[in-house]
């Protein structure tokens, strides 16, 4: 893996001195480890300035076909790679809580997160638990709860809905052992009142992985802080949805770049809120 951008000189020593100085820009193509890939990848500070005003930090991480697909036959694994996957295992590890659509959980077969002892000292320093919480938007809960996700994870699954959810499925998803939480006054979510939701049970940073409708309405409610995007180096074709699929927005928002690094062709791009 290496970075091409931001690119920083680093300091090497100066010819015939013992003495160092800022030589040549160093893009050297190495496989990082998860410490650096997490420093790279760390969540603002609480009293950052890009953190004024919000209640959590959200970031979204998907990966992307050259062709702008956000999977191939209904899965995201096959446009994914090895370092992929260590991106993806590291942004988890940073995070409180990975928020997801009923059906992503439905189509990935999501598991609980668990811990990482590569992370646990990271997490400890951080107040954070052993591993992060899986946060499921659904409006219908229409979710089998008999599933691992809700009956063993390492920490309490969360369920967001909304406040006219199905009695019996709010019951249900109780009675699995998931924690129900309200966040929209009908039948659904309103993904302006997510991050504050879950921030109220300590969980500030945040990690979507989608789906792309989920996705499309935390961006078209302005309350996407970040996006995280791996650019696979294939070309799908079919049907696929983008990365996001909701609302249109008035006017575009701006983000900026904040890093990209290369592995394999592979671009990990990250881009924040301008």
């Amino acid at each position: 893996m290496r970075r091409l951008f931001p690119l920083t000189a680093p300091s090497v020593p100066a010819p015939d001195s013992e003495n160092t100085v800022v030589g040549a820009l160093d893009p050297t193509d190495r496989e990082w480890t998860l410490d650096e890939l997490a420093d790279a990848y760390a969540y603002p500070a609480a009293d950052a300035p890009e953190r004024a005003g919000r209640a959590g930090w959200l970031r979204a991480n998907m990966v992307s076909s050259l062709d702008g697909a956000a999977h191939h036959e209904g899965r995201s694994q096959p446009l994914s790679s090895a370092a992929d996957m260590r991106i993806f295992g590291v942004l988890r590890g940073l995070a409180d809580a990975v928020v997801v659509g009923a059906e992503t959980v439905r189509q990935e077969g999501y598991r609980p997160a668990r811990a990482r002892e590569a992370f646990a000292a990271r997490r400890a320093a951080a107040g954070q638990g052993p591993a992060p919480a899986i946060a499921v938007v659904s409006a219908g809960l229409g979710l089998d709860f008999t599933l691992p996700l809700f009956t063993d994870p390492l920490v309490p699954t969360l369920v967001l809905t909304g406040a006219d959810a199905p009695p019996d499925r709010v019951a249900q998803a109780r009675a699995a052992g998931a924690e129900v939480l309200f966040a929209g006054a009908g039948r659904g979510v309103d993904p302006a009142r997510v991050t504050g939701v879950l921030a109220e049970r300590g969980h500030t940073r945040l990690l979507t992985e989608g789906g792309p409708k989920l996705l499309g309405q935390f961006a078209a409610a302005g309350v996407l802080d970040e996006l995280c995007l791996s650019l696979a180096p294939v070309v799908a074709v079919g049907e696929a949805p983008r990365i996001m699929n909701g609302p249109a927005v008035a006017v575009p928002e701006r983000f900026v770049p904040a890093s990209v690094l290369e592995e394999a062709g592979f671009l990990f791009t990250r881009y924040r809120r301008a």
